[in-house]
Formats: C-alpha cells, structure tokens, sequence
C-alpha cells in the first residue's frame, strides 16, 4: 500500500492537518431541528468531500487537486488507500466476504467534464476496483462490467490477482458462520457465546454496511466522484448493492455538483438516492438540505415491517455526501452520530452529519449467560 506521509503534503496556501472538528449533536428528530446546527461552507474551491473512513483519501486527493490532476484520478487514488488497507474491512482488500468466504468488491465512477462514467460489480481477487471502474470508464463503450467479465477486464489490463481475504476477516467469517444458528453443523469452541471471548468482536461488524464515497470540485469547477465498497458482510453471492449503480451510489453533474452515498445499497437503489440528492442541489436546495430530502423521501418509502423499528422508522443506515460546483458542501444520515471527511477552506476534518433522527443510546451488553455452550446437531437432524 502506498503510504502518504502527512509531513510530504506540502502545498501553497493549504494546511494539511489531521485536526478532527465534530460538532455536538442536539437532540433532533426532524429536518427543521437538525443537527449539527450549522449552515453549509462559504463558497470557495477547490473541496473535497468523502464517508467517515476517508481523512487519508480527502488528503490525498486534495493533494493532487492542487497539483493539477484531475479531478477524477484524484478521487480515485484517495481511496485507493482505503482499498489497500487490510484493516478497513468495508472496502477492498481485507473487506468482508460473502456467506460463502469469498470477498466481492464493487466500484464506480463518474467524470463531471466528460459526463461519463464507469463500474465493475462483483469482482474478486482485485484489490482496487476502484482503479478498474476507471478503465472501465477509458478504455470500453460500456460503463458496467460484473463478475467473471470483469476480472478478465482487469487481468487484461494488468492487474495483480490476489486473495482478498485477510486472516482477520477470515475470522470474523468463520465467527458468523458458527453463530448463525442453532440449526446447523457449525459449532463454536466450547463456553464461546456472542457476550464473551473472541466472537464479541463480531457483533458490531455482523452485517455492516461500510463503503467509501468520495467527490470533489477542483478550483476551475470540474467534479467527479467515486464509490466503493466490499458491500453487505456475509451477503448471498453475487449481491450488488449502490455502489457500482450509477445515479444510486453515486451521481456527477458538472454543471450542478455530485453526491454519493453509503449505508443500505437497497434502500439507495430504489430512491435513486444520489441523482436525486443532485437534482435537489440543482432546484435550489443546500448539499445538506438535498441530502436530508432525499432521506425523507427513504424514510417515507420504508414500508415492508422486517425494515421498521418499533417507532415505525428505518432499523438501518443511509448516509449521503454532496458537494456544489460552487464549493458548498455538506451530508446528512438517518441517524445520529454520523461523521464525514472533508478538505476544504485549508483544512482536513472530521465533521458531524444532520440527521433525522436521534439514535437510541448504546444499550450494555448483556451479562454472560451461565452456560453458553450449544449441542451440535444429531446425525439424524434435530426434532
């Protein structure tokens, strides 16, 4: 992985430093009380924009911006990364497999100038799918290749093949596998339950969402985005979600602003979730304002009660990032305590998302049961 020294990010006029700023969050519900109680940025170019796992990639892209690069390669060699980092285990190499081990990574982009754009879904064995959504994008008359088809496209063009699978993953799927049920064959190591030992470490990752999106204007006004993710932990093979789906995971419109989202690809897919948040911004409204109308519009959608929770609102995670042509910024998530990256005005932050709504507090785990051991199966099957 290519390691971006902080000290080596020495640009004219721009500060790079790792300041985390994080507004406190008021207790709101609705739009007209959301928090943090803040107004977009000032206008001013260039910006960059990116999901709470993307201080490293707004750093680097920024760093290239100014540079003279554009816009595009930018994006993409910010989270690249991110993509190489075994330790993110939402994107790329190291990401969460599906429900048979296998790692399935998705990616697109989108070019503001040229309004073109391009996507890979499903692809294995490839570390930056991002890089392969590019030449996608370059070097084809199509802007999405999956699977099979697509990991030919990128041996084609070079790419190194490699298990994506890092041992800390294989773990963490080894970990599901064995706790899924109490009808099947998997059987943890004895007195293991998911309140003790190793497999506690499982229960905030168990079905995650995680992705990266990031988008930026440069200083003569040219936007491009990009999205990428490992997508849904321990998902049915061959599952897509927004990331690769251009117009869902992520929009560019060159004459208005882009936007991208994270959270659940469902959920953005069928509100066509970032080209709305795009066609908001160009009807008038904020970057913040058109994120969270488009969150209304999920929230009002969300019908089916296995998606519902006992308050009747979403039980999972949408989160959505805009910038303006003009350099006006902003993201808003369906709840509380959400956090993105951005570089702009000279500085590298961490600010807080508006939100609809306030999450409940974090509940303690519950005490260790007396025995958590399980019986395994009978030969015959259980009664």
């Amino acid at each position: 992985m290519a390691d971006v020294s902080r000290r080596e990010f020495l640009v004219t006029g721009l500060a790079a430093a790792g300041t985390s700023l994080v507004s406190s969050t008021a207790g709101a519900q609705m739009r007209t009380e959301t928090a943090p109680m803040r107004t977009d940025a000032p206008p001013g170019r260039p910006v960059v924009i990116s999901s709470g796992n993307g201080l490293r990639a707004t750093e680097r892209a920024m760093q290239l911006i100014v540079q003279g690069q554009d816009p595009l390669h930018a994006v993409v060699e910010g989270v690249v990364i991110v993509e190489e980092d075994p330790k993110d285990q939402s994107v790329g190499y190291g990401g969460l497999p599906n429900e048979d081990g296998i790692v399935e990574l998705d990616a697109s982009v989108m070019h503001g100038p040229t309004h073109r754009g391009g996507a890979v879904a499903a692809l294995r064995n490839i570390k930056t799918p991002s890089r392969v959504a590019k030449l996608v994008m370059e070097r084809t008359d199509h802007v999405l290749l999956v699977g099979e088809g697509a990991l030919r496209f990128a041996r084609a063009h070079g790419f190194e093949e490699v298990n994506l699978l890092t041992e800390e993953s294989r773990r963490m799927w080894l970990k599901w596998k064995e706790h899924l049920s109490d009808e099947d064959d998997w059987i943890p190591p004895e007195g293991e339950t998911e309140e003790n030992g190793p497999v506690a470490a499982l229960h905030p990752s168990r079905r995650t969402y995680g992705t990266i999106n990031c988008c930026a204007v440069d200083a003569a006004g040219n936007l491009a985005g990009v999205t990428t993710t490992s997508g849904l932990a321990f998902k049915i093979p061959g599952r897509v979600g927004d990331s690769p789906i251009i117009g869902a995971g992520l929009y560019v419109d060159n004459e208005v602003g882009a936007a991208g989202a994270t959270g659940r690809g469902e959920a953005v897919i069928l509100s066509g979730g970032s080209r709305s948040v795009v066609e908001h911004m160009r009807r008038g409204l904020s970057p913040q304002d058109a994120c969270l109308e488009v969150l209304h519009y999920i929230a009002a959608k969300t019908l089916d009660p296995r998606l519902l929770n006992a308050e009747g609102r979403p039980n999972f995670g949408v989160t959505f990032y805009a910038v303006a042509k003009d350099g006006r910024f902003g993201s808003a998530s369906l709840w509380s305590r959400g956090q993105y990256a951005v570089f702009a005005e000279g500085r590298n932050r961490l600010e807080s998302c508006a939100y609809l709504y306030e999450s409940p507090p974090e509940k303690p785990r519950p005490e260790k049961p007396k025995s958590g051991k399980r019986q395994p199966n009978s030969a015959a099957g259980n009664p």
